[in-house]
């Protein structure tokens, strides 16, 4: 059996600490897409963790984390984000593995990335500069080195064959940059990654869900940025929805129980790209203060915006989601008036569909107005002692989408959650 948790809108919806809540209810925690370009929070008692490519159960001591097939893997972070694990007591050699299918981010992957989002000028799609499309463009090439293959004994004149290829393309860009020390980093992390739990992931997986395991499948960044249903091209560079699921792990779709959909009670957004309720006023920058938008990754300030409910009914039919978690409804305790957006007037007519290509059409959301609760929900614990108001903005939402919203999340903390 396998449940999943993804997010519903443009990444960055609070989905760790979602993951880390339901953790203790499963055996094995899943990452299967995505790369070090996710930023997932957790809160380790008082202290704060950013996960980038570690699986968010990693804390829980009984709970098995693998990093999926669907991964590219960033040796380097990985190691430094295992050291910080390490301190808190952790012993990643006991609770991580590895699928051995897994890609692997070369440091001429990052320089690539940097050049490509240079050479866009104006064009620029957002990217975070990690090396993930570059990465994801040799394994649909055909050319990428897995973590497999660094215990194979060609893996060095692999891994040059694919460097000289790369600096090729380098060349055409006039990237003229040292990346000496990067690859000094990379390869004592390499050293570092031999040590650990490499696995034939599907076969682990499986395995482990035929002995009547719980897997909680996590996905990174947002169904709005995925390669094939998102606002294209600004849009991340693999799979990000439930479907993903499947060939980023090794799983069949039968075996995909619930769908875990997670929102903020806002919309945000890093990078360039169409977000149709973005808001330029004063409000745009409340939501951005009170909620503390900035990149976990990138530390980038985050465009805020009104709810999308077009854009969210379609992200729930596309994952066929069969649960939605709310995160930060906290943010809009002040605010004395909402809204939410219920149709885009395209070119002139009225639509509940979100478009081919939002960037080709003059697009403009439709508000419809509700009243705010104006009171602090952070210390709430039951759903009965939610304010009216709220209440009812989570129902119109219910409504709307077609998915029950069965939990809001009212602060950071790990007890901040109410179970609706």
């Amino acid at each position: 059996m396998v449940d999943v948790i993804l997010g519903l809108q443009w990444g960055d919806e609070g989905k760790g600490k979602i993951v880390d809540f339901f953790a203790p209810n499963y055996d094995i925690i899943a990452r299967f897409q995505g790369g070090p370009n996710a930023g997932h929070t957790l809160y380790v008692g008082d202290k704060k963790v950013v996960l980038h490519q570690i699986p968010s159960g990693i804390f829980h001591q009984n709970t098995v984390n693998l990093i999926g097939n669907g991964v590219v893997l960033d040796p380097v972070t990985l190691k430094r984000e295992c050291d910080t694990v390490a301190s808190f007591g952790i012993d990643v050699r006991k609770n991580l593995f590895i699928s051995e299918r897994t890609n692997l981010i070369l440091p001429t992957h990052r320089a690539l990335d940097k050049a490509s989002e240079s050479s866009k000028g104006d064009s620029k799609i957002g990217s975070t500069l990690k090396g993930i499309g570059p990465a994801y463009m040799d394994k649909t090439g055909r050319n990428a080195i897995r973590v497999g293959d660094l215990l194979d004994k060609n893996f060095t004149s692999q891994y040059i064959k694919l460097r000289l290829k790369h600096q090729k393309l380098l060349d055409n860009f006039h990237f003229n940059e040292d990346i000496s020390a990067w690859e000094d980093e990379f390869f004592e992390a390499l050293e570092f990654l031999r040590t650990l739990n490499v696995v034939n992931g599907e076969y682990f997986i499986n395995n482990h869900i035929s002995q009547g395991k719980k897997v909680l499948a996590e996905g990174a960044q947002g169904s709005m940025l995925d390669i094939d249903f998102g606002t294209f091209p600004f849009v991340t560079s693999s799979n990000t929805i439930s479907a993903g699921v499947c060939n980023g792990l090794g799983v069949a779709p039968q075996k995909i129980r619930e769908v875990l959909g997670v929102t903020k009670a806002y919309c945000t957004r890093v990078g360039s790209g169409p977000f149709p309720t973005e808001l330029h006023d004063e409000q745009g920058e409340e939501l951005r203060k009170t909620g503390n938008e900035f990149g976990a990754t990138t530390g980038r300030p985050r465009r805020c915006g009104w709810i999308d409910l077009v854009a969210l009914k379609y992200a729930c039919m596309i994952n066929g989601v069969t649960q939605v978690v709310m995160t930060k409804a906290d943010v809009l305790d002040a605010f004395e008036s909402l809204k939410v957006c219920t149709t885009y007037n395209v070119n002139g007519e009225e639509k509940a569909e979100v478009p081919f290509q939002m960037t080709r059409v003059n697009l403009e959301p439709v508000f419809q107005s509700f009243k705010g609760w104006n009171q602090d929900t952070t210390q709430i614990k039951k759903a009965d002692a939610l304010p009216e108001d709220m209440t009812q903005y989570i129902a119109f939402i219910n409504k709307y989408v077609g998915a029950p919203i069965r939990y809001v999340s009212n602060g950071p903390g790990r007890d901040q959650i109410v179970a609706l």
